[in-house]
């Protein structure tokens, strides 16, 4: 690519051009920080639900391992008596 003369004035074909290339780069800038928003919120979104069923389950096998030991108890005292 030559460079431009620097002497040489600017004609309207390279200004059309200059605020072309100004408005693609705008374009994609502002599109870069969009998804760069919604990759965020869709990673936070994925994070809140991967803790919520780790929860859930870590909450049933607790439930699980309670329930188990009342059984138990109970076998253990129903034997005793």
């Amino acid at each position: 690519m030559l460079l431009p003369c620097p002497f040489c004035p600017l004609t309207a074909a390279k200004i059309a051009a200059l605020q072309a290339t100004v408005l693609l780069l705008i374009t994609l800038l502002i599109k870069a920080r969009i998804q760069i928003k919604a990759a965020s919120a869709l990673g936070l979104f994925l994070l809140a639900l991967q803790t919520l069923v780790f929860l859930a389950a870590t909450g049933a096998l607790g439930l699980a391992v309670i329930a188990a030991g009342a059984i138990v108890l109970n076998r253990r005292q129903a034997q005793t008596a």
